[in-house]
């Protein structure tokens, strides 16, 4: 995990990025990358980056800088077919001086300009300053694994960062409720499109690019999930052991790292079978990670150790206390900007500090049930589509009609 950040100001706003401010937005986000920091100032426009060093520790530091210095990047995630772009932009001509992902996404650009985010698998929110074209492009991947925050002011000028405490450092907005946001919030526990609960404040969307230039944004969608049926038809088994390789190959590229690798390891489905699929192909044991509380009902070390067991992972354990988990809610609120909308959040803390004496890397079964359609609403949805569809089958068309009237 790493912080970026950036202001970019308007011809028309006749101001230049300080410094200093650029610097304290960025530093506010040290908890994202303890590891370096840097800043990048080219008068109306200022790039920041935390880093935390995942790949080609010694000399991936940020911003980076293509050959001639006319593209600076700003970049948090990890790219997962980095090494095979290489190999095809070092074809075409270009140069490389390290081995980060980051300089992989720069040649990239360089090379297909906004189509960039095509050509990476991975998850990514990342900033290029294009000296040549006076213009700033921010893209952010598909599924929106890493966060993207943007205040867009009336003079065209953009504030941007990893996390929305920096843009209030940074003095962007103030720090207001969006009333328009509430119903979202209070009917999903977080708000979904590109609104936020501070006024002023948005989000880049998954799946999206912005091009910031002379104070006009121009944001696209470039992804969206597609629910079309494959052409082929197969059966059962075969989508099973399709389903199984893509899940090897998920767990396998997720392995790059220049630095230690664990998991986080509850002892269901999902963390168990990545744990040992895991297993088979690293050398040394797993590091995994359990957290748990004292009463047996909100306790899942039972199972987690079967797993650790099985797997002869080097397991680790948390036991959280009422006082611990109480205590802790003002800094996780801090951390998250927003109110804790899951109260997996608070556990999920514990363990992360535990895994962060050990390894500067983890995997978890998150975002398992979203795709295997593993949570209860969902069956609950099915349900309800094929009542829809008796009761139009079966009801006179002007009954519905009195129906929905009614309702509205």
């Amino acid at each position: 995990m790493c912080g970026i950040n950036g202001i970019a100001f308007s011809i028309r706003s006749r101001r230049e990025v300080s410094s200093d401010v650029l610097t304290r937005m960025r530093d506010i986000l040290d908890h994202r990358g303890p590891d370096d920091g840097g800043i990048f100032v080219a008068k109306n426009v200022g790039l920041g980056h935390r880093r935390l060093s995942i790949v080609d520790v010694a000399h991936g530091s940020q911003p980076m800088f293509n050959e001639d210095r006319s593209c600076t990047i700003v970049y948090n995630g990890e790219i997962y077919n980095h090494f095979e772009k290489r190999k095809e932009l070092g074809e075409a001509g270009h140069k490389f001086i390290n081995r980060s992902d980051t300089e992989t996404i720069l040649h990239l650009y360089e090379e297909y300009g906004r189509d960039c985010v095509y050509h990476l698998r991975g998850m990514f929110a990342f900033a290029i300053w294009d000296a040549k074209k006076r213009e700033l492009f921010i893209a952010r991947a598909r599924l929106g694994v890493k966060p993207l925050y943007y205040v867009y002011s009336d003079d065209g000028s953009l504030y941007f960062a990893s996390e929305i405490k920096a843009l209030l450092e940074a003095g962007a907005t103030k720090a207001e409720v969006n009333f328009d946001a509430l119903p979202d919030q209070f009917a999903n526990h977080g708000t979904s499109g590109d609104e936020t609960l501070y006024l002023g404040v948005k989000r880049l969307l998954p799946g999206h690019t912005l091009v910031w230039k002379d104070g006009k944004l121009d944001i696209r969608e470039y992804w969206d999930v597609n629910f079309e049926p494959k052409d082929k038809c197969c059966t059962e088994r075969e989508y099973i052991d399709e389903w199984l390789e893509l899940f090897r190959e998920s767990v396998k590229i997720r392995l790059m790292a220049d630095v230690p690798l664990g998991m986080f390891l509850s002892g269901g489905i999902d963390s168990s079978a990545i744990a040992g699929i895991m297993s088979t192909m690293v050398e040394d044991p797993i590091k995994t990670f359990s957290v748990g509380f004292r009463e047996l009902e909100a306790n899942e070390f039972e199972y987690a150790r079967i797993a650790a067991k099985r797997f002869g992972t080097d397991h680790h354990e948390i036991t959280i206390t009422p006082g611990q988990f109480f205590a802790e809610l003002p800094n996780l609120v801090w951390h998250e900007d927003e109110p804790i909308g899951f109260i997996a959040s608070v556990p999920l803390y514990f363990v992360s500090k535990l895994a962060s004496e050990h390894v500067k890397v983890v995997l978890t079964g998150e975002g398992a049930d979203e795709t295997l359609a593993g949570y209860g609403r969902y069956a609950k949805t099915l349900q309800l589509l094929e009542f829809g569809k008796r009761y139009e089958n079966v009801t006179p068309g002007f009954l519905r009609d009195a129906v929905r009237g009614g309702v509205s």
